[in-house]
């Protein structure tokens, strides 16, 4: 089948083109938070606390919430793990730089800071 055309191209659904055009809109302000550190933290602080006390006086979702701190937990080692740990690499060679034109390896993260948010 040739598509709607008949020339061989099939265009878009208008499902997928709204779906794409959310999708773009969604990536644009996702982007525009990026440089707001501190915002995006304390937004995400009074978001977890506004849930925390609807846990407290609903007095349910126990389960969930158990799942979604374990989520968190995992998160979280991630973000603060380094991305190559030290103790698993050749130990040939001495682990900090002894001369200057040794290569230096700032600390990376596992996780960035943007997706563990």
């Amino acid at each position: 089948m040739e598509g709607i055309r008949g020339d061989g191209a099939s265009s878009a659904s208008p499902l997928s083109q709204w779906g794409h055009d959310a999708w773009r809109m969604y990536q644009y302000y996702l982007d525009k938070t990026t440089p707001h550190t501190a915002y995006r933290w304390m937004g995400t602080l009074v978001i977890t606390a506004i849930y925390c006390l609807r846990v407290y006086y609903v007095q349910g979702f126990y389960i969930v919430a158990y799942g979604l701190g374990i989520y968190l937990l995992n998160l979280l080692i991630g973000f603060l793990s380094p991305l190559v740990d030290p103790e698993l690499e050749v130990a040939d060679r001495p682990l900090l730089p002894t001369k200057g034109s040794d290569e230096f390896k700032p600390f990376i993260r596992r996780l960035p800071e943007f997706k563990f948010w």
